[in-house]
């Protein structure tokens, strides 16, 4: 079977996709896999790291600020692109295309449909981007996380299947030492995992240098603090950075090991990061990105908050709200437990299974 995957972006879409390609090729190493995405972003270095192939589009989004110079480009790409992934579908010719959202997967799937191949669309979030929502009404079928998504993809057969986890991240890594080794911290000492996703979160990696006492006066209080890569350079130069008890990386490869070994884990409310916590079982603080689409990471984090598996801090109380989240957390173990607990009960394993089982499906 020869399945073209595209999308990316960011790690939100990448690594649903990537879940996905690990799936196919467990149940058949014989399946050829060919990513599309766009060049620069975070795709075009993490798939071929993940043995895979993929082809770079020259394509990027309309800035929301119709007047921006950027925009000017948008035409000459589209149409680059759009001739680019037709030779890319003539030539190999796949069995289906899977589309995952992000940019890159409007051409490469378009084409792919054009060209007489049937495409499936996978959608992470409560509300789809709009590549995805234009190509959801294309799409033979629509796998989805949530409920009411016919209101974005019509009469599309729609599946409710979850969010496809990597394999590594479907299980706690429980062997605390090893991954405090890694990281070069002490395995008896608590750890508070930070993280905003592959780009990062500014406003939480603001709130956290603004911090740099409290991790300073409590020394035994350890911090892993994935700052992004928009953001690396001035957070890798903050006093806090400078702290023996604060490990700071732009990207974390291994992040099981960040996942096991952290007592309080500090994250946007994406659909993929609550899948991973889920599956991960972490007592965890969701911060929304205020400005995602409908709001809908404040919906993400709400489904876990009513059922007091996770903590809710605003976007617009970090500075105060943040730390004394993350004390109460450390202190409660009473409450952390709770939250444990009910996060675990959460957590969807066989994603990927069901959505590579409609892919079968389809293809027959």
């Amino acid at each position: 079977m020869k399945v073209l995957i595209s999308g990316g972006g960011t790690g939100g879409h990448l690594f649903p996709a990537m879940a996905i390609a690990e799936k196919l090729r467990e149940n058949d190493p014989n399946t050829a896999i060919l990513f599309v995405g766009a060049k620069g972003k975070i795709e075009m270095e993490r798939v071929p790291k993940a043995g895979y192939n993929i082809k770079g589009l020259w394509i990027s989004g309309i800035d929301r600020n119709l007047k921006s110079p950027k925009n000017l480009l948008f035409p000459f790409k589209l149409l680059t692109s759009l001739v680019k992934s037709f030779w890319i579908v003539l030539r190999f010719r796949p069995d289906i295309g899977i589309g995952v959202g992000g940019f890159a997967s409007g051409p490469a799937l378009f084409m792919a449909r054009l060209l007489g191949t049937p495409i499936l669309i996978q959608e992470q979030n409560s509300f789809p981007g709009i590549t995805n929502k234009l190509l959801g009404k294309r799409a033979d079928k629509v796998c989805v996380s949530y409920d009411g998504m016919q209101r974005f993809f019509g009469q599309t057969a729609i599946v409710r299947t979850g969010n496809p986890v990597r394999k590594v991240l479907q299980s706690p890594f429980l062997d605390r030492a090893a991954a405090a080794s890694y990281f070069g911290l002490d395995p008896n000492k608590p750890v508070v995992f930070v993280f905003g996703g592959s780009l990062g979160a500014r406003s939480v990696n603001k709130s956290l240098m603004q911090s740099v006492d409290y991790f300073r006066t409590n020394s035994d209080i350890q911090l892993i603090w994935q700052t992004g890569k928009v953001s690396f350079a001035t957070c890798s130069k903050s006093e806090l950075a400078k702290l023996e008890n604060v490990q700071v990386r732009q990207f974390i490869d291994r992040m099981e090991l960040a996942y096991s070994l952290s007592d309080v884990v500090v994250g946007r409310a994406g659909a993929l990061t609550i899948s991973e916590l889920c599956l991960q079982q972490k007592a965890s603080i969701l911060v929304p990105l205020p400005s995602a689409a409908e709001d809908h990471q404040t919906k993400n984090a709400m489904a876990l908050v009513e059922k007091n598996a996770a903590v809710l801090v605003k976007d617009k109380d970090l500075e105060e709200g943040l730390i004394p989240a993350i004390e109460d957390l450390l202190t409660n173990k009473k409450m952390r437990d709770s939250l444990i607990q009910n996060i675990a009960s959460l957590g969807q394993k066989d994603a990927s299974t069901k959505i590579v089982e409609e892919i079968n499906d389809l293809l027959k």
